[in-house]
């Protein structure tokens, strides 16, 4: 008898609840609750059952909620209190430790987990099933655990400055799997639900294209867009009649060096190279151009190859020596950048 074969998310946030994210309390809850809906939400338009992990962490670790069937999911207000010092490194290996005890039976199973913390790890000890104490032990058991995870496990973390992103690569993260948020507001905070909810959003389409991992789950550039990964979204060439590739020579308005370089400008017909980081309206086309050919490949699946949500966001370009990413300009006077190159659709 044929067997249908689910695709079973298991998501995990690992939030940071020390003392200094006191005045962000109300503002983690509000990210989570969001993130939670969220993947109710798409959970049911891809079809996927997802199920969500809760833990806490700040002297000590602590699992508020496991692997709840996220339509059912109650909201963190109860749950999340600030308070205590900084148990980064516990809270990474007892949340993969106890995560991967989790039955995979009768199903496509993937595990996504995304640490949030505003400091440095301060706190930790020891944790179960690691021979020694100190932080060295742990840092180590933690480069060991991320070494081995099998292919359909994604730790991700978002850390608050440079300095911890360097510690978190040093723990064993993967350079794309780290991404750095602005810790000092509320803002900053939203902006990383942004930015983990961009991630979910490739991870779950990647889901159901048959991908089980990441280790660029923040990423644009190779590990995010590449042949692969444009097949796998159903992306086609378009028609080299339907537009013309030109390199900018100087900055000037959009509009402005456009007719001044003796071309029609059509108002959405236009799209600029993405050359600094940058926010991006969910009404914005995506265009991807192969160098090496100079193919472009365009439509809704584009936005997907990114992960962008159905709402505005933060991007980023990260290095592709192969693909180049281009956004729609709906304004007349985008400012376009020298030596980058502007795409015509015809």
């Amino acid at each position: 008898m044929p067997k249908i074969q689910n695709y079973i998310n298991h998501v995990a946030l690992v939030l940071d609840a020390s003392s200094s994210m006191s005045h962000l309390s109300r503002t983690v809850v509000e990210v989570a609750d969001r993130q939670i809906a969220y993947l109710a939400r798409r959970s049911q338009e891809l079809d996927q059952e997802t199920r969500v992990t809760v833990y806490v962490f700040a002297d000590q670790v602590e699992c508020v909620i496991y692997d709840k069937d996220v339509l059912r999911m109650p909201s963190l207000r109860q749950l999340y209190r600030a308070g205590g010092m900084t148990a980064l490194l516990a809270a990474a290996l007892t949340s993969q430790q106890e995560l991967a005890q989790t039955a995979q039976l009768y199903g496509d199973h993937s595990f996504l987990t995304f640490i949030l913390t505003d400091g440095q790890e301060n706190a930790s000890h020891r944790c179960p099933g690691v021979p020694g104490t100190g932080r060295q032990a742990l840092t180590g058991a933690v480069a060991g655990m991320i070494a081995t995870q099998p292919d359909n496990w994604t730790l991700a973390v978002l850390v608050p400055d440079q300095r911890g992103k360097h510690e978190a690569m040093n723990c064993g993260f993967p350079q794309d799997n780290v991404a750095v948020w602005d810790a000092t507001s509320t803002q900053g905070l939203k902006e990383a639900g942004e930015v983990i909810q961009q991630a979910t959003e490739k991870f779950m389409v990647g889901r159901s294209q048959g991908i089980r991992g990441s280790r660029a789950v923040f990423s644009t550039g190779a590990e995010a867009v590449n042949e692969d990964t444009i097949k796998a979204a159903g992306l086609t060439p378009l028609d080299p009649s339907l537009y013309q590739l030109l390199t900018v020579d100087r900055e000037a308005p959009i509009r402005t060096w456009v007719t001044e370089s003796g071309h029609t400008y059509r108002n959405g017909g236009a799209f600029y190279q993405l050359s600094k980081s940058e926010r991006i309206q969910a009404h914005k086309q995506i265009a991807v151009l192969e160098k090496k050919t100079d193919q472009i490949f365009t439509g809704p699946q584009a936005r997907t190859l990114l992960g962008l949500p159905d709402m505005e966001t933060r991007v980023k370009p990260d290095q592709n020596d192969h693909y180049t990413i281009f956004v729609q300009s709906t304004s007349v006077n985008r400012k376009l950048a020298p030596n980058t190159r502007l795409l015509l659709m015809r």
